[in-house]
C-alpha cells in the first residue's frame, strides 16, 4: 500500500509541526514539498516516495545550537515510519521514505543513497537560499542570541578574523549557505541555487554598504 495522500498527511502533520520555530514551520515544509515536486518531476523521481518524505521531513525540529541537533532528522524518520506503518503503508515504501528523511539534514551526515533522498536534500537546501533563506537565517540566529554581524569587521575571508556563525549570523552565509549550490545533487536544483546565490550576494553588498553608510547622502539628480 502507498503512503497516505497529501491531504491526510498534512492533516496529521499540522498539529505536530514546530510552532516556535518559524524557520522550520508548516510554511517551510510546504515550500520544500513544492520544490521537491518541481525537481522530482524534472528529474524523473518516484513522487510516491519523495512527496510524503518532503511533508514529513521536519517532524522533529531541534534548535540549531542544541547538542542533539544532528539527531533531528533520524528522529523525524523514526516518527514518520511509525505513523506510516500504522496507516498500513507497505514496509518497503516506509523504508524508502524514512531514508529520505534521515538523509535530508546537513548536520545528520547520513549519505543520500537514492534519487528521492538526493532530491529532498536539494529541496530542503534551496529553502536556505535566496530571499527566504536570508529571512530564515536571521530568524534562526536571533533565536539563540546571535548578532546580525561582527561590529568591527562585518565580513572577513576567514583570515583577518575567524568565522563564528554562533555569534554572528552573517558569518553563516560563508560557513554554509554560499557553499550549498556546489553541493546540490541535481542540475535542476543547482540552477535554482545559483540564481538565489546571486540575490544573496547582492543583499550582502547592500547590507555592508548600509553598515558603512555609503551612498546614504547621495540623491539622484
Amino acid at each position: 500500500m502507498k503512503a497516505p495522500d497529501e491531504h491526510t498527511i498534512k492533516h496529521w502533520l499540522t498539529p505536530r509541526i514546530a510552532k516556535h520555530d518559524t524557520a522550520h514551520d508548516l510554511q517551510h515544509v510546504m515550500r520544500v514539498v513544492e520544490r521537491a515536486r518541481d525537481i522530482g518531476q524534472a528529474e524523473g523521481a518516484d513522487l510516491n516516495i519523495l512527496i510524503p518524505a518532503a511533508w514529513l521531513h521536519d517532524l522533529i525540529a531541534l534548535p540549531k545550537n542544541s547538542a542533539e541537533r544532528s539527531q533531528a532528522a533520524s528522529r523525524s524518520a523514526e516518527q514518520a515510519a511509525a505513523w506510516l506503518l500504522s496507516q498500513g503503508t507497505h514496509r518497503a515504501t516506509v523504508d524508502a521514505i524514512s531514508h529520505c528523511i534521515a538523509a535530508h539534514s546537513f548536520s545528520g551526515e547520513v549519505q543520500a543513497r537514492t534519487k528521492e533522498a538526493k532530491i529532498l536534500q536539494d529541496a530542503d537546501r534551496l529553502d536556505a537560499l535566496g530571499a527566504i533563506g536570508i529571512a530564515r537565517c536571521f530568524v534562526t540566529g536571533a533565536s539563540f542570541g546571535a548578532a546580525f554581524y561582527h561590529p568591527e569587521m562585518p565580513i572577513t575571508d576567514g583570515n583577518s578574523r575567524s568565522f563564528n556563525d554562533k555569534h554572528y549570523t552573517l558569518d553563516h552565509f560563508y560557513t554554509k549557505l554560499y557553499k550549498l549550490p556546489e553541493r546540490m545533487h541535481t542540475q535542476t536544483a543547482r540552477e535554482i541555487a545559483l540564481q538565489r546565490l546571486s540575490f544573496m550576494k547582492k543583499f550582502e553588498q547592500q547590507l555592508i554598504g548600509e553598515i558603512a553608510g555609503k551612498n546614504d547622502m547621495q540623491h539622484p539628480a
